[in-house]
């Protein structure tokens, strides 16, 4: 096997195949890393047959029981998929609101060829100019809301590069991935519209339509990682009948039919027969080895479980901020001066992020047919405006979109009747006694085919308390210390998702209502309502190794460089300072772009 390589790249997700991509393609020689397997769609078997399979994202399996001694919800029953770990195997631990430990599987977004990109709703919104420079917009303010520490102006960073920076990439992504969508009405500035022609909305959609009119909310159609229209970087191809590609299929699992834009199809499948490019599916990165500024080897176990190295002039992390923050920390307690340099300053594994996120939902006037649709059909950037962040006292923005597909079929109903997310996916239906014999079917006649909700996504505020760190007792199945995760919500997130719950109530309200507003909603609110708030966190993982500019107040520079080492770089999201007022997946691949482009220059 080749042991030597131009570049590693650690994980095929966002922040990984972009790089891989580029550098291949430039006559590089790239090796991709990735712990998962390689699921390939119907197109790309010989037989026609999808590897794909049905549980991707419900994890309809065998129930297991969780057997992690000493955590606090030993014997709860759990259901895994075949694209996680088994949350025995390798968990990840959190502290709950009683301070006690609990096993879970939050925050393994996919480990499989392409990462989350093959499992996410795909809503690949850019981020607004105001997202990348929070610390200048917030100071002087004094009018911030539920701050009373001043944590705001303290802990918000202006990222090292401006939007003005990022766009040029934003275009490359979203030609080379293949967006639909449409830019109109955004509040971000676009230099080119690569975007493919959107398919018709689903009719429940209209709701939104009103709604968003009625209160005076400019709206756009989505933008969403699948293609509508032959997409020529990829070689991929749509049906005579586009609205072949209108299925809720698409999102939230993995995509057995192509059409859905993840880094495997868009990026890594295109270039995989280059003689240049070798990709190892099923290999576990257990820790990185330098000498002095220089990362020297990656040592790995390959899918026998043998162990193996491979060295590189650049070495790329991008497996997931956790689990990238992991690797630095396995890495840094197994050599004294790897720890010396990833630890220059006290940062790695603080200021860990997510997204604030919530909306509201209702039961619409009538029933449509939510399995022809794709993830959302309308967005606004209403909560983004100048005037929208400061007449409500909030230190930055967020997007508001539609869920179309949710609860597209009866077992999805089931799956989110009240859920709590990966952790507790069937507990509120099952614990939902009053759901047996006929009660059941009423309740199933009454909700499928008529819910309908609007989600926003926002800003966290940053907080060095909220961390990964190495759990001190509980170990994976390599022996390891597994990922130990610390935070909880700041009094503005909470006061900003209310706000902003509201604003997606009022969608709904004036939506179903014909503009008068007073539809009745089933219920709205903020991801800190959950049960398990705190380990909310499959949604969008962030932070933990921000970029910057001072070599004192981040782990990484511009460029994503551990600040220490030359040739060691970080590209999944835990580069960002801030989340961000939307999804992040499109800029985790625009700034993965960018990186490429800087690391040819090295090369």
């Amino acid at each position: 096997m080749k042991d030597q390589f131009d570049v590693i790249v650690i994980g095929s997700g966002a922040g990984g195949a972009p790089i891989a991509h580029i550098l291949a393609k430039a006559g590089k020689e790239v090796l991709v890393l990735e712990k998962g397997p390689l699921l390939r769609t119907q197109q790309q078997d010989s037989h026609g047959v999808s590897d794909f399979k049905r549980d991707e994202l419900f994890a309809t399996g065998a129930e297991k029981r969780i057997q992690v001694p000493g955590m606090s919800n030993v014997g709860q029953s759990y259901y895994s998929s075949h694209v996680e770990p088994d949350v025995n195997d390798e968990p990840h631990v959190y502290i709950g609101a009683d301070n006690r430990d609990y096993v879970t599987l939050e925050g393994y977004t996919a480990q499989v060829i392409g990462g989350g990109t093959q499992l996410y709703g795909a809503v690949s919104l850019r981020f607004s100019e105001n997202d990348f420079k929070l610390k200048s917009y917030n100071e002087g303010r004094s009018d911030i809301a539920d701050d009373p520490n001043g944590d705001v102006k303290r802990e918000a960073r202006d990222w090292p590069i401006s939007y003005n920076d990022l766009e040029a990439y934003y275009c490359k992504a979203e030609k080379l991935v293949g967006l639909n969508g449409t830019s109109a009405n955004q509040v971000k500035r676009f230099s080119v519209d690569s975007y493919q022609t959107p398919l018709k909305p689903n009719p429940i959609s209209q709701y939104v339509e009103v709604g968003m009119d009625t209160l005076k909310m400019p709206r756009y159609r989505t933008p969403l990682a699948v293609i509508t229209e032959d997409h020529a970087p990829s070689g991929r191809k749509v049906p005579v009948n586009s609205d072949e590609v209108k299925t809720s299929y698409v999102n939230r699992y993995g995509d057995p039919l192509g059409f859905k834009s993840n880094t495997w199809v868009t990026l890594l499948a295109p270039i995989q027969d280059l003689p240049n490019l070798t990709i190892l599916t099923n290999c576990v990165v257990t820790h990185l080895e330098c000498s002095g500024e220089k990362i020297t080897r990656v040592q790995y176990f390959d899918p026998s479980g043998k162990p193996r190295f491979a060295s590189a002039k650049i070495t790329v992390v991008a497996c997931s901020a956790i689990e990238s923050i992991r690797l630095l920390q396995l890495s840094a307690r197994m050599d004294s001066e790897f720890n010396r340099r990833i630890y220059q300053n006290d940062l790695l594994g603080k200021y860990f992020l997510t997204h604030c996120f919530g909306g509201a939902e209702t039961v619409v006037p009538g029933r449509f047919d939510k399995s022809e649709s794709l993830d959302s059909d309308w967005a606004s950037d209403f909560c983004a405006t100048d005037t929208f962040i400061k007449s409500n006292r909030l230190w930055a923005g967020g997007a508001m979109y539609n869920n179309t597909s949710d609860q597209a079929l009866p077992i999805s109903l089931a799956r989110t009747h009240g859920s709590q997310d990966i952790d507790t996916i069937w507990k509120a239906f099952v614990d939902d006694t009053s759901l047996t014999g006929q009660a059941l079917q009423d309740w199933i006649d009454a909700n499928f085919g008529t819910r309908l909700s609007v989600s926003f996504m926002a800003n966290q505020v940053p907080l060095k308390s909220n961390r990964i760190e190495l759990h001190p007792n509980v170990k994976d199945k390599w022996n390891r210390p597994v990922a130990y995760i610390i935070k909880d919500w700041h009094s503005h997130d909470r006061y900003l998702m209310n706000i902003l719950a509201e604003q997606c109530a009022k969608v709904l309200r004036f939506g179903c209502d014909g503009g008068i507003g007073q539809y009745p909603i089933e219920g709205q609110g903020g991801v800190y309502m959950a049960e398990n708030a705190r380990a909310r966190i499959a949604n969008h993982i962030l932070g933990g190794a921000r970029f910057g500019t001072d070599r004192n107040d981040s782990v990484l520079d511009a460029n994503c460089r551990a600040w220490d080492f030359d040739n060691l770089y970080v590209t999944d999201g835990a580069f960002m300072p801030t989340s961000g007022g939307a999804n992040p997946t499109l800029t985790i691949q625009a700034n993965s772009f960018r990186i490429a482009d800087h690391l040819l220059t090295r090369l």
